[in-house]
């Protein structure tokens, strides 16, 4: 039987997904085997596990850094927003319906025998479970339907790290308040805090470690730095930049590729872009206005969970012009997933999968039609890219990706790539007679190295640069954990852990 630990935070986005990662590469170099565990995940970033089932982004990302393969156990529960107040619930992997928020938390006590066997079943296997929660552990007015934080802790003795983010601000009103709402039984099991996003000279802080340590008897265990170009998936959409550029983007300005994503509302797997926005040379922006969008060499429609109204989204702000005007320019555009369907002919949607049954118009740039079906579609999948012209047509290396769609795609155009499942081999996307236009289903595309040195080099000689030099790639969890070994007491954390034995070279 396995230990657990849990990270906890003040508020949404304090950084508990990445501090999650980093402790399961930390204790996984420690010699642990180690497994990540969120009960219940509500975003839009999802992966597909070996064996097809979804779980969020950013669960799969925890496992890569605990060097384990993801599963369904890990993210039991998967809320999927669909709009304001509906979301699409995905339970151990597979769709189970939507439904709104009221429903929803009428249905919890039927949910958590789910998370209590998933998680269960995790602490039998491994000898650690680090355990995310999700927002805040006092959000009054949620507490009795609470299957995610508090009672995840108590299931199995899980000592809570309480995190916030000393960033955004307030960062002593977040801990001393989180603290003081808290019944006394659940203050019981913070065994200490951890202040993140720090920027400057932690020195700085010593007077308010020493405040909080008085005023909340619980040890800080470290100020953890804010750490520029982390290169690990985000949970969800919170951390991208709003419509332009992000000043901070390793590429801006003055690269010799510039590529315009457009920023739906509902943008999923966002994530497939993080490689392209960390090569020299490259610079991506992500585009809400028509006045942003600007001459790119590259636009880029990325997946959406509501690809209807997401380009009505882009219609209503004339996007859809710029897009088919930079087509006619001569411009490229790649389309993933919903953006791959946005640029056929026409979206069906019979049977009102996504929304009241209908149908759309699509961009027409490619030849194809789209038609939603009630099954989803989750799979890995390995391959190669077959497009005899375009970007990407000098690239014949094998790459991995993952499809989550619930459409099919076909019309009379040559395809994309060739990739192959447990199915068997079929093909996948569609390219234009140019080869300037792309659509594929296939997530996950730019983290192949291969693919994004091969777009840079095509890119950088249609513009007569020489393609920027490519990095050396570092392992971004093994950076992480280094950061957390150097700031956190880790032999306080092993004795919280209840991890037996010395400490290990981090």
């Amino acid at each position: 039987m396995g230990r657990a630990i849990m990270v906890q935070g003040t508020a949404s986005h304090v950084g508990k997904s990445v501090l999650v990662a980093g402790l399961c590469r930390w204790f996984q170099r420690e010699g642990l085997r180690v497994a990540p565990f969120k009960a219940q995940n509500m975003a839009l970033n999802s992966f597909v596990t070996p064996d097809g089932g979804e779980i969020g982004r950013a669960q799969a990302a925890q496992a890569e850094a605990a060097r384990v393969a993801p599963a369904v156990e890990m993210n039991p529960i998967l809320l999927k927003p669909e709009g304001n107040s509906r979301s699409q619930v995905v339970v151990k992997g597979r769709v189970l319906t939507s439904m709104d928020a009221a429903e929803y938390h009428r249905r919890v006590p039927e949910l958590w025998p789910v998370v209590e066997a998933s998680l269960n079943q995790l602490v039998e296997t491994f000898d650690l479970v680090v355990i995310e929660g999700a927002g805040s552990p006092v959000e009054m007015n949620l507490l009795e339907s609470d299957i995610v934080n508090m009672r995840v802790a108590r299931a199995v003795g899980a000592p809570v790290l309480l995190v916030a983010d000393i960033e955004r601000g307030g960062v002593f009103a977040a801990l001393v308040g989180t603290m003081e709402l808290l019944e006394p039984e659940l203050r019981e099991l913070i065994a200490g805090f951890v202040v993140n996003k720090f920027r400057g000279d932690p020195a700085l802080f010593a007077g308010g470690i020493t405040y909080l340590q008085e005023r909340l008897r619980r040890p800080v265990l470290g100020v953890v730095p804010w750490i520029p170009d982390l290169a690990i998936a985000q949970e969800d959409s919170l951390g991208l930049p709003r419509s332009g550029s992000d000043p901070d983007a390793p590429g801006a300005p003055g690269a010799s590729v510039d590529v315009a994503v457009i920023r739906f509302p509902r943008i999923a797997n966002f994530d497939d872009l993080e490689p392209l926005q960390r090569r020299p040379g490259v610079r991506v922006r992500y585009v809400e206005r028509l006045e942003d969008f600007g001459r790119p060499d590259l636009a880029i429609l990325p997946g959406t969970k509501t690809t209807r109204a997401d380009l009505a989204f882009m219609r209503e702000r004339s996007l859809d012009l710029a897009v088919i005007a930079h087509v006619r320019r001569g411009g490229a555009v790649l389309g993933i997933c919903g953006g791959y369907q946005m640029l056929g002919r026409r979206i069906d949607d019979p049977d009102g999968v996504e929304d009241a049954p209908g149908g759309e118009d699509g961009l027409g740039l490619l030849p194809v039609d789209s038609r939603y079906a009630r099954e989803k579609e989750t799979r890995q999948v390995r391959g190669s890219l077959v497009a005899d012209r375009g970007p990407l047509a000098a690239h014949r290396r094998e790459i991995a990706a993952y499809e989550i769609h619930m459409g099919r795609t076909a019309g009379s155009c040559a395809p994309f790539a060739r990739i192959v499942t447990a199915d068997g081999a079929r093909f996948d996307g569609a390219v234009s007679p140019d080869g300037l236009v792309v659509g594929t289903y296939l997530h996950g595309l730019f983290h192949n190295p291969s693919v994004v040195a091969a777009l840079v080099d095509w890119f950088s000689g249609r513009k007569g640069f020489d393609p920027p030099e490519t990095p050396p790639e570092v392992d971004a969890y093994d950076r992480l954990a280094d950061t957390l070994s150097g700031t956190l007491d880790v032999g306080r954390l092993r004795m919280i852990a209840g991890v037996t034995g010395p400490v290990g070279s981090a």
